[in-house]
């Protein structure tokens, strides 16, 4: 079981916590070739972390690992569109991690608009020359392995023609989120006429097939082994909310979401985590209505969220109350009703906007223009 975490919520901090409640491995948040290139490696001691800073942007952290917990866990995801900067970017950090996964499924725009993530998959010749690059001067150069994460595409049979050639790339691994480029979390995973053929595609090249999208608990895992013939699988979007989900047999089955806050929480300070990075994990975790998120969204450092943990207001001059919604008030002339909240308009105000629109409409007839037979708003063009 493995975790693949987004932006933000994959730091170091979620990732420890998916360890201790069970993951196998854990993915880095997508980190682009040349951002890694301009880092320096050091070692962090009071932490245990080995960090990877921008030198010329105050030391800023791109990347940290826990040398002890992760060392054999951590899998370093990268956004890279060519093979030259994928190899320099991957020997910068590949005596600290576990693996190397070229991200060729984020269809988000940060990452394509490069030429990199789900762009990939429209130029599979240019993935291919990346992991046969990584492979060859990475991979068994530091012994770890490579491997790829991609889409589903249009039809299945394209979707196994892209896997095939893969595979023979030497990867270790192929991880296939059963959407399509265009489509969300919120829509269902595709899974029927795609996942078993893909399977069957890397059983008989000796490479780990992992799942993602809709795994939420080790029951899917089950249930995905049986009927598809996967190896493993990856949870992505429900770690976010909790994180205990690895340990969880059901998805109902998880721990408490303050006794996963709290853990967390403590964990990010042991760690010297940025705070902004700590309130965002927290802010996924905490239900929006509970007064505890307010209190986290108005902290400015952890020795304020340690406060709100504690029951307190982020700081003492200024008391956390539940915000309350704004009572309607009665206007003066009358046009908003205290016992109705939705505001009604007079007579003489709609009298009023039908004279504006009558007026507008006059102008319109009046003035001759070309776009008046062009396309509007809602069409489209071209």
């Amino acid at each position: 079981m493995s975790t693949i975490n987004m932006v933000r919520t994959g730091e170091l901090p979620i990732r420890l916590s998916a360890l201790r409640y069970g993951a196998d491995l854990v993915w880095s948040p997508e980190i682009v070739d040349k951002k890694i290139i301009a880092c320096n490696r050091v070692v962090n001691e009071k932490i245990n972390c080995v960090d990877f800073v921008q030198p010329d942007k105050d030391n800023n952290v791109v990347f940290r690992t826990h040398r002890h917990h992760e060392r054999s866990k951590i899998i370093f995801q990268l956004g890279t569109a060519s093979p030259e900067l994928a190899v320099q970017a991957a020997t910068i950090v590949a005596a600290d991690v576990a693996g190397i996964d070229v991200n060729s499924g984020c269809p988000k725009h940060f990452s394509v608009h490069s030429g990199m993530g789900a762009a990939l998959l429209r130029t599979p010749e240019k993935l291919v020359a990346i992991l046969e690059a990584l492979v060859k001067e990475v991979g068994k150069k530091f012994d770890i392995g490579i491997s790829v994460k991609i889409r589903i595409l249009d039809t299945p049979e394209a979707t196994f023609e892209l896997a095939k050639r893969l595979v023979k790339t030497g990867i270790s691994a192929l991880t296939v989120h059963c959407r399509k480029i265009a489509m969300r979390p919120r829509e269902r995973a595709i899974r029927d006429g795609y996942l078993a053929g893909i399977a069957n595609i890397c059983r008989e090249a000796g490479v780990t097939c992992i799942a993602n999208g809709d795994v939420y608990c080790r029951a899917d895992l089950a249930m995905l082994k049986d009927m598809y013939g996967i190896d493993s699988a990856m949870i992505a979007t429900s770690a976010e909310t909790n994180v205990s989900c690895f340990g969880a047999d059901t998805k109902a089955n998880v721990r408490p979401w303050r006794e996963v806050a709290e853990e967390i929480f403590k964990t990010a300070v042991e760690i010297d985590n940025h705070t902004t990075n700590t309130k965002y994990i927290l802010g996924r975790i905490i239900p929006g209505k509970d007064v505890m998120y307010r209190g986290i969204m108005q902290s400015h450092s952890h020795d304020e969220m340690k406060r709100v943990f504690q029951g307190l207001p982020p700081r003492e001059t200024e008391p956390l109350k539940p915000q309350k919604p704004k009572q309607a008030e009665a206007s003066s002339n009358g046009d908003l009703e205290p016992s109705n909240p939705k505001r009604k308009i007079t007579k003489s105000a709609m009298e009023d906007l039908c004279l504006g629109i009558d007026r507008q409409r006059q102008k319109l007839d009046d003035v001759e223009t070309p776009l008046r037979d062009g396309p509007s708003a809602l069409q489209t063009v071209g």
